[in-house]
């Protein structure tokens, strides 16, 4: 048995492993790990263009070429397309050993679209036409959480993002099964689907800590820690309870718990390559941990003290409109926006250089 703490979990839990990148090198690492999935959006995509400049400015200098009309918004997205299929195709055994459920590569659809449910599901048909193995990463907000019923519907596996609250991940659950269900009614299969919903538990202790600060709330602060963890166990626990066929994906690392604490659950958990290499050095056992319940001291100080984390753990926390406003949406959105314009300037770089 592997003394590698990821690779032993892929081996002996139901928790899958995906790698929270789309670069190639990193991936393939990950695979060697047991790692069945990825991601890519905005951030990521940059990231990987970043890594290797010299391969990506000669694509990008190809692609331009052949479209002299192409802005640098349609070269960017084009090369995210690119690095989308080449990252996919690594995943391709293992999206046939799982039959679909895993093996994928999760493309995020274009933040400036998050108000548009209907350019979203146009934008993610054509992505999951890219190849066999996609899986389309939408916001899990109001116009987001419709697209991801109607492309359910359609048959289009669907990862939520943009999410970080209990009350966004049942909406999600709800919204995946009500299409999953109108697939059956019609006599559809839905044997090869694969839905997640994202729990981005880092963001979420983020925006926990900004909150304290300002409302100038003193605590224990390892207890802020724990808050992602504490919303992730009872939106699983309540998943199962529903019978919600969509799994918990666990991603924005902030501390090992992210991991350590899911493990054992019919979960995905998706970290960044680095802390991947961080957590195989760690030393700490992939022990089952997903049915222990974090201390109840921890979750009733937390939502005495902090009103965003009543928001946050509470069913009723928030609205389905108030999704948007939640302080990790807006924080996590302006972050995704940032960086498509930031993909825009790389390509405007190799476009029209400094003179």
């Amino acid at each position: 048995m592997s003394n590698l703490p990821l690779l032993r979990m892929t081996q002996t839990t139901p928790t899958c492993l995906w790698n929270d990148s789309a670069d190639p090198t990193e991936l393939s690492a990950a695979i060697g790990w047991g790692a069945v999935g990825a991601t890519c959006n905005p951030v990521i995509a940059l990231a990987a263009l970043n890594a290797d400049p010299k391969t990506w400015h000669a694509r990008i200098a190809e692609h331009a070429g052949a479209r002299p009309t192409a802005t640098e918004s349609d070269i960017g997205w084009a090369m995210v397309r690119r690095l989308s299929v080449e990252s996919a195709a690594l995943l391709a055994p293992a999206f046939a050993q799982h039959r679909g459920r895993n093996g994928r590569l999760s493309v995020q659809t274009d933040p400036r679209l998050h108000r548009d449910s209907s350019a979203l599901v146009e934008q993610s048909v054509e992505f999951a036409a890219l190849a066999p193995n996609i899986i389309v990463k939408l916001p899990a907000l109001e116009p987001g959480i419709a697209a991801m019923e109607e492309l359910t519907y359609r048959g289009i596996s669907v990862n939520a993002t943009v999410s970080f609250t209990l009350p966004q991940a049942l909406a999600v659950g709800a919204a995946i099964e009500r299409g999953l269900q109108r697939r059956e009614a019609e006599g559809l299969d839905i044997s090869a689907m694969g839905p997640v919903c994202t729990i981005m538990c880092g963001r979420l202790d983020d925006w926990l800590k900004v909150s304290a600060e300002r409302e100038q709330v003193t605590m224990d602060p390892g207890y802020l820690e724990w808050a992602g963890v504490a919303v992730f166990k009872k939106a699983y626990a309540m998943y199962v309870e529903r019978g919600y066929r969509t799994r918990l994906l666990s991603a924005a690392f902030r501390n090992h718990m992210h991991w350590s604490e899911f493990v054992g659950g019919d979960v995905v958990i998706s970290p960044p390559f680095g802390w991947q290499v961080r957590l195989n050095a760690s030393g700490i056992t992939a022990e089952p941990r997903m049915g222990e319940p974090v201390r109840p001291l921890v979750v009733e100080t937390l939502h005495a003290k902090l009103p965003e984390f009543r928001k946050a753990y509470d069913e009723d926390g928030l609205s389905l409109p108030e999704f948007a406003e939640f302080g990790s949406s807006r924080r996590t959105m302006r972050q995704f926006l940032a960086a498509n314009a930031e993909l825009e300037a790389f390509v405007r770089d190799v476009l029209v250089p400094e003179a």
